[in-house]
């Protein structure tokens, strides 16, 4: 027996051995190296920034610099971009919710033999280049676009809206974007859902709306929670959508990323500037982590 239960807690061990040493080789190392160049000194060449250590005169010299986060928050320019890009990604990830949860539920609650096709218009738009995609929104959205011309010739505007190269391109694209990555977790809670449930409650004279708020939703909260911050996260780094859609004036923290990666070659403010915006990062998977262990520990009881 003894023999056998080592042997299991081996096996088992082997499984989880890999996952973790994914996470080590490709999350956990690359995280040592760009918090190790954020507190680099810039330098001209290749790469861009000192060595941390060396030996000079037979003793041990540091070359350890602060001065990229503490310019996180003497310069106006970074709270900004990072403000902007939560307020965005925040209202894209409500747009997100308010037309994925529909579709979800819609999808959950078809005929089974429809839910394979609906499923695959939802991930369809993912078979074609992201690049391409955002491309063929400027084409819509342009002044004279394909958007500009269904409302003139329809009679709602009289000359072209200005939307591309403005916030609002930028939350058309997020949202379009994006919005797969709401609907799959949302459906995948919702297929799970007893409809007899609702049934039960209508047969007890529940309204609709008081079957939904009191049922359906507190039952779809996981999906909720998988499908925001599956939008949310990257949606606060997003770098291509906002410099495509977004016009000059658009501040977000990835394009902030960018010209000092790439233009300024100011690795280590860059490198401090990622590691902070990582930080941000860390509430909204903390509150998903809490409400995954307490649904377990439902199940489990």
């Amino acid at each position: 027996m003894a023999v056998t239960r080592r042997l299991g807690l081996t096996g088992r061990g082997g499984v989880i051995l890999g996952p973790y040493a994914w996470l080590l080789l490709f999350f956990f190392v690359p995280f040592l190296i760009v918090l190790k160049i954020s507190v680099a000194e810039p330098a001209v060449g290749i790469p861009p920034f000192t060595n941390l250590m060396e030996w000079v005169d037979g003793g041990l010299d540091l070359h350890v610099r602060f001065s990229g986060f503490q310019s996180l928050f003497e310069d106006n320019l970074y709270i900004l971009a990072y403000l902007n890009s939560l307020k965005i990604a925040f209202i894209s990830t409500l747009c997100c919710l308010a037309l994925g949860y529909p579709m979800a539920y819609a999808i959950a609650t078809a005929p089974e033999k429809r839910r394979g096709p609906l499923l695959m218009l939802v991930i369809l738009p993912f078979w074609t280049s992201f690049l391409i995609r955002v491309y063929a929104w400027m084409s819509i959205l342009k002044d004279e676009g394909l958007l500009n011309n269904l409302l003139m010739s329809l009679g709602l505007i009289h000359e072209p809206l200005k939307i591309l190269y403005t916030d609002t391109a930028v939350y058309i694209g997020i949202t379009y974007s994006y919005l797969p990555f709401m609907i799959l977790p949302l459906y995948a809670t919702l297929e799970k859902m007893d409809l007899t449930l609702l049934e039960a409650a209508a047969d007890l004279g529940a309204r609709p709306w008081k079957s939904f708020l009191t049922i359906t939703l507190p039952l779809s909260l996981p999906g909720i929670v998988a499908g925001s911050l599956l939008v949310f996260i990257p949606a606060v780094g997003e770098f291509v959508i906002p410099s495509l859609l977004g016009g000059s004036d658009t501040l977000m923290i990835g394009r902030e990323l960018w010209n000092l990666f790439f233009n300024s070659r100011d690795w280590p403010s860059a490198s401090a500037v990622a590691i902070a915006l990582l930080a941000f990062l860390v509430g909204p998977i903390m509150v998903f982590q809490h409400f995954q262990g307490r649904d377990q520990d439902k199940g489990a009881a």
